[in-house]
């Protein structure tokens, strides 16, 4: 029996022990609801997820060329519509993920209005965003089965039994939208209790991954910025553990962690690290404190000194009270957050870096996997890094090194258009091309994401969609650019009243009231012109 007979047959025998007064409750419909509504809550959603991306990290670890990759997102509409392309266009939404990011939450959600990414926003804006995200994905469930289920009426009627059968196998074999998402929780926007709190409202609305990093909560910067302070290790190691607490708590024993390290472009502290013994983290945090040393007579009003080694050290501080580390140990202090916050208990590792360089990013992994043979990388291609700009340079000094001729090519200007057709700009958009397979090869990078892509890309529609509609080309701007273009590549939103959810709603109001349901679908709706 299918899985969709079974729910029929579940459903009626709940309806017989109910008696007369359920004679209008059609099992069918019941049935067709509940396969609708899978998921009863985030807390079934974060255990999901947490299967899947679990089975996709032992896959990557057998071969890594399986890594994963998401978008960022600021609306739950966006995320639908990504998920849907993703079957759309490729039939499955394997090792497809979403992720959140906290910057557009500060960018556009927040009722402060537009924020930078320093955790200004509300806590609870965050949970509320996967809350949001998958309430879309599971209306794009309902969605996609309530079409099946009218083709499968309609087959029916017909006495189309080859049909009928086609249909309800595509029922019971139905791929949910709902994918895991990687969630931002910044820095814990407070202590580890904070951070507590705020992980299980996250969890709770369905995310199966948090990602932290390890700056300081209230002097938070986006990972692209400067300004960046960084924690002593204890600090940081408390606040993972924080979360796998709020994981366990709830009863999702393989909730994932990413830490992310700040520490290659964060040349700043808040803190001078507690030292229990020679050697241990808090030692080796702050050996890359900039320091002079001084006798106790140089010692003025308010310093703060350490003894290294036996000698008396006084850390370099700024005005703002802050410590500087000293320069170049960017590498070593990654490497160093890496393989602390592993042993930690995260389970995939984040290094922001100041450009796309596999070479990079392989040096880093390469250290920390010299102790922990099989970590794993999530890696930011960010849209704050210039690609273009920084893959032709990248292009240009290989050519260089090769002995090849750049005379045609001018290093400082490469950004030019006049290079877009160009054959250094060939090989720079073929290395951009294999980016993600090529540091998943050499570097261990699970997971690909770009943080900002649809904030990006909405200003640019927006921008072509104004220039267009508000000038000469009038509305031929709107119906050209948009509506045609939708229509020949079979948008589903071209149909915006079903995407909306108005053809669940007809159903709904039919199975409620019979054929004394007033729907939405009929003859006069002008969403029939679309066919």
């Amino acid at each position: 029996m299918s899985n969709y007979q079974s729910a029929i047959e579940a459903v009626r025998a709940i309806k017989e022990k109910a008696g007369d007064s359920w004679n209008a409750i059609d099992p069918q419909n019941v049935a067709r609801m509940r396969i609708q509504n899978r998921f009863k809550s985030g807390l079934d959603i974060a255990q999901y997820t947490a299967d899947i991306m679990r089975a996709d990290m032992e896959a990557f670890d057998a071969d890594n060329t399986k890594y994963t990759q998401s978008l960022g997102c600021w609306h739950g509409f966006v995320g639908q519509q990504k998920l849907i392309s993703i079957k759309k266009h490729f039939g499955t939404t394997k090792r497809r993920y979403l992720y959140l990011s906290g910057w557009m939450v500060a960018a556009l959600r927040s009722e402060f209005g537009p924020l930078p990414d320093q955790s200004m926003h509300e806590k609870t804006a965050v949970a509320s965003l996967v809350e949001e995200l998958y309430t879309f994905l599971r209306q794009a469930d309902a969605r996609e089965l309530g079409l099946l289920f009218s083709e499968l009426d309609k087959a029916v009627a017909a006495d189309d039994q080859v049909k009928a059968k086609e249909i309800q196998d595509a029922i019971d074999n139905f791929e949910t939208h709902v994918v895991p998402i990687v969630a931002d929780i910044d820095a814990g926007f407070g202590n580890a209790e904070a951070t507590y709190l705020m992980a299980k409202q996250m969890i709770e609305a369905g995310a199966c991954a948090l990602q932290i990093e390890n700056q300081v909560a209230d002097e938070k910067q986006c990972g692209h910025q400067d300004g960046k302070v960084t924690v002593p290790h204890a600090d940081f190691h408390a606040k993972i553990r924080a979360l796998r607490h709020a994981f366990l708590e709830l009863g999702i024993d393989n909730g994932i962690i990413v830490a992310r390290t700040d520490s290659e472009g964060a040349g700043l502290t808040k803190e001078i690290a507690v030292v229990k013994e020679p050697g241990d983290e808090g030692d080796i945090y702050n050996s890359y404190l900039d320091v002079e040393e001084i006798d106790v007579s140089e010692m003025k009003e308010g310093d703060v000194v350490i003894n290294r080694n036996g000698k008396l050290v006084r850390p370099k501080r700024l005005p703002s009270g802050l410590y500087q580390f000293r320069e170049g140990t960017g590498h070593e202090r990654c490497v160093f957050d890496c393989i602390g916050a592993l042993n930690a208990g995260a389970d995939l590792l984040w290094i922001e870096t100041a450009v796309p360089t596999v070479h990079e990013i392989k040096g880093m992994m390469d250290d920390v996997r010299k102790v922990h043979p099989n970590a794993k990388l999530v890696y930011n291609n960010s849209p704050s890094f210039n690609w273009t700009l920084n893959f032709r340079q990248q292009a240009y000094d290989a050519w260089v090194e090769a002995g090849k001729d750049v005379s045609a090519y001018d290093r400082s200007d490469l950004m030019n258009a006049k290079y877009d057709d160009s054959e250094l700009s060939a090989e720079a958009d073929e290395r951009t091309r294999t980016f993600q397979a090529d540091t998943s090869r050499e570097a261990n990078v699970f997971h690909h994401l770009i943080t900002l892509p649809t904030y990006h890309t909405t200003a640019l529609s927006v921008d072509n969609l104004a220039k267009e509609y508000f000038g000469e080309a009038g509305m031929l701007g709107y119906v050209k650019n948009v509506q045609r273009q939708e229509i020949r590549q079979g948008i589903a939103c071209v149909k915006h009243q079903n995407m909306s959810g108005s053809d669940i709603g007809d159903a709904h109001k039919e199975y409620f009231a019979g054929e004394n349901a007033l729907k939405a679908g009929g003859a006069k709706n002008t969403s029939n012109q679309f066919g």
